[in-house]
């Protein structure tokens, strides 16, 4: 059945809709026994082999094994009853069906990097859906496109891609480990961003099962639901199988570059300059910023602390380093011809430009060596730190005197315990309507801030540091609303109630911060497609109540 917002663009007219749906089942025993034997029972294929409860020896490998945020793997983390790595698409429609009868709430894990651990942690009783095992990837390099499946990790799309083609690639994230579902569903962008746009921006088709247990595409979905799974998060509408994507052109060699500045070498200066350049560059190039706290290196002090990434460094004196990172879509040569016109300030030069092949190219920005093997993508273990983090827009530049005063509350963490990072939109990125998808944050947007730091340790220090960086910004991001990227969810900008319905206005809340006005619209498409709010956590689009 296809859904058709345009008809139904009244309140009235909606819940005069909803109250021809089905009445909820009653209530019955969240026992995992119970649960564990209607999946058996209701089941067509051999389910039971891909059923994990507490009693299973694996059971708490399993769990583990995607959880990339160590923030919710302790020993108070409420754990899900039942974990199913479905092997066949049928054993998710039963999943749900059994979920129904027994009222208990469905948690959908891809790649595990929620922020919040929302697909695979919940305040009530719970069972995980682990898509690990529906990871196939078909790619088509003469149509450029890829059939993914959700369980797959971007690493091993990219991989995928370059076994098939040198000049083709997806503008999605940096994190090799990321799962390909989740990162498209929220928006998801990476290097490409400027010339192409996001993931979700070159989407071509999915498959999904709704609440109903019924698998739809494109057309049998209708175009408001296609919509809504492209940038809304998928998981408040269905589980999505895979995704049919948009593959782009890629030169076969690109230009990586990385320059440092600490606030001795002029770095305020740079920085400021920076907010109004980068939004303007070709959309050939990328430009990201990483600002953290470092130690300068004190001879007679040499004290090895550790950084985030892993790395050791001195311990000295602390200052701020502010490191320029990015790509060019092409050679140095013409890089710096046009940075030295462009950006002067910087002072780029060619020993911080290095060209090498596209998935050359991937590797780096995920944090692995050109000359490694691209088999290293295909490795879904993580590096794994217990965090908390947050994001912002930023529409005006900030003054030199608003930077001053974030370097001072930055150096009030040890250097490596944060990650801020700044990067710049514009170029495909601004000229996409704000309403083409539900993400939002198109033209007149200068760059995305990034913030993070490591709980690990006094949680409640750090998490009081990030929310009194997050108020210091206040006044330099954006407003009414203060807006924040899905993917980066952020549970302190609000919740839906945990036991009955979230009115409109209370999930408005958070939800205009990451969707703006189309938050509106996914609220209507949810009281369409999911009444009964079957699929629902934390920041979940409610329907209307």
């Amino acid at each position: 059945m296809k859904i058709s917002v345009c008809s139904m663009l009244s309140i009235f007219c909606v819940l005069s809709l909803l109250s021809f749906s089905s009445a909820a089942n009653p209530k019955k025993t969240n026992s995992g026994q119970d649960f564990v034997q209607c999946l058996i029972r209701s089941s067509s294929t051999s389910i039971s082999k891909v059923i994990y409860t507490s009693e299973n020896s694996t059971y708490t490998s399993v769990l583990k094994f995607s959880i990339n945020n160590l923030r919710f793997d302790t020993p108070s983390t409420p754990k899900p009853i039942v974990i199913v790595k479905p092997e066949a698409e049928s054993q998710i429609q039963t999943v749900i069906y059994c979920c129904k009868k027994h009222d208990i709430q469905m948690r959908i894990r891809g790649g595990g990097h929620d922020y919040e651990g929302q697909s695979y942690v919940a305040q009530v009783p719970f069972v995980v859906v682990d898509m690990i095992n529906l990871r196939a990837i078909d790619v088509d390099p003469v149509k450029a496109t890829a059939w993914v499946q959700a369980g797959a990790t971007l690493g091993e799309l990219y991989y995928r891609i370059a076994e098939k083609s040198n000049t083709l690639g997806f503008p999605a994230g940096i994190w090799s480990t990321v799962g390909v579902s989740g990162l498209v569903s929220g928006g998801g962008y990476g290097t490409l961003r400027r010339k192409y746009g996001l993931a979700a921006d070159n989407v071509l088709d999915a498959r999904l099962i709704d609440a109903n247990g019924r698998i739809l595409d494109r057309k049998s979905m209708g175009e408001d639901l296609f919509w809504a799974i492209r940038g809304g998060g998928a998981s408040s509408f269905g589980v999505i199988l895979s995704w049919k994507l948009h593959l782009v052109s890629v030169p076969k060699i690109v230009t990586v570059f990385q320059t440092a500045r600490t606030l001795e070498q002029n770095a305020t200066e740079i920085l400021h300059r920076w907010q109004t350049v980068a939004p303007r560059l070709p959309k050939d190039v990328e430009m990201r910023v990483a600002v953290n706290p470092i130690w300068t290196n004190l001879p007679n002090e040499p004290q090895k602390t550790v950084q985030d990434d892993g790395t050791p460094s001195l311990n000295g004196t602390k200052t701020v380093s502010v490191n320029f990172i990015g790509q060019f879509l092409g050679r140095k040569e013409k890089l710096l011809s046009m940075m030295n016109k462009r950006f002067p300030e910087l002072g780029l030069e060619a020993e911080s430009c290095f060209e090498v092949s596209y998935i050359q190219s991937v590797l780096l920005f995920s944090l692995f060596q050109a000359t490694d093997s691209p088999l290293g993508l295909l490795n879904r273990t993580a590096y794994k730190i217990a965090f908390k983090a947050k994001s912002d827009y930023v529409n005006k530049p900030i003054p030199k005197e608003g930077l001053e005063g974030l370097w001072k509350v930055l150096l009030e963490q040890e250097p490596g315990r944060t990650n801020f990072l700044l990067t710049s939109y514009g170029g495909k990125m601004a000229e996409i309507s704000e309403s083409a998808i539900p993400f939002p944050h198109r033209a007149g947007t200068l760059y995305m801030m990034y913030m993070r730091v490591r709980t690990d340790g006094d949680t409640s220090d750090s998490i009081k540091w990030i929310r009194g960086l997050y108020k210091y910004l206040t006044p330099y991001v954006t407003s009414n609303p203060r807006t924040a990227y899905l993917n980066y969810n952020d549970l302190d900008l609000g919740l839906n109630k945990p036991h009955g319905k979230t009115s409109y206005k209370q999930a408005s809340i958070w939800g205009k911060k990451y969707f703006k006005n189309n938050f509106d619209r996914l609220v209507i498409i949810k009281s369409i497609v999911d009444p009964d709010n079957f699929f629902r956590h934390e920041q979940s689009i409610p329907p209307f109540a």
